[in-house]
């Protein structure tokens, strides 16, 4: 019996999906340990599982193939671009421009401040490495283009219209609790697929803006940011 969801469409949003859930696990664990369970190191449970679905899935994910690497001029593009918006992103963030508050707050320090260099480092492979990944695969290859077209495997990035690029980015946004910084970052990374026609492009863009974020979070204590 054929499944109601093309496997292609399985592997970009079982990662994602996992990724979520264990989100809100996190969120839900007692932040002093009272079940016996630090939550911050859910994180890592999550890179783990993340991690191992995509690599499950790899050979599924066409547009990630060698051929499809991205030529230097675009590889500096992407770099620009992921530095443009972490620049903006860390000063969007006035009240008005929230969406409430993070569900699971992530400090990797014990109880006497100092800071646990195990978790950060966990956190930032995560975040710069595993997260842009799954979710370029997820916004950008699937959602973008499946509302394009439900056949979105068949979808060139280049014939990507303006209704799919504001809708994906508007689901986008409410992933996210900075909602303009994360409009932007939405568009900033479709407009690079769409341009190049080739998602590593938004993927280096979306790594360099989390990787960066990373280390201002770690080097200025600004922990709401992570």
């Amino acid at each position: 019996m054929a499944l109601p969801i093309s496997r292609a469409a399985l592997a970009r949003t079982i990662p994602f999906a996992a990724f979520m859930v264990l989100l809100f696990v996190r969120g839900e664990v007692p932040a002093i340990g009272s079940w016996g369970l630090d939550p911050r190191w859910i994180y890592g449970i999550t890179v783990l599982v993340v991690g191992g679905l995509l690599a499950w899935f790899w050979r599924e994910y066409g547009e990630l193939v060698p051929q499809t690497w991205p030529s230097l001029s675009e590889a500096a593009l992407a770099v620009v671009v992921g530095v443009a918006v972490f620049g903006l992103w860390v000063n969007l963030d006035a009240p008005w421009m929230r969406l409430g508050e993070p569900s699971a707050a992530f400090v990797p320090a014990d109880a006497r401040g100092q800071l646990m260099w195990p978790l950060i480092v966990v956190r930032w492979v995560g975040a710069s490495l595993l997260v842009p990944v799954m979710e370029e695969l997820f916004w950008r290859s699937f959602v973008m283009r499946w509302v394009q077209s439900p056949q979105f495997e068949s979808v060139p990035p280049q014939s990507v219209g303006l209704k799919a690029l504001v809708l994906s980015t508007f689901v986008f946004m409410l992933a996210h609790t900075l909602w303009l910084a994360a409009i932007i970052a939405g568009l900033a990374y479709a407009w690079l697929y769409v341009r190049t026609g080739k998602l590593w492009v938004p993927i280096i863009a979306h790594a360099v803006t989390n990787g960066v974020l990373g280390v201002w979070v770690v080097m200025t204590g600004n922990w709401a940011f992570w």
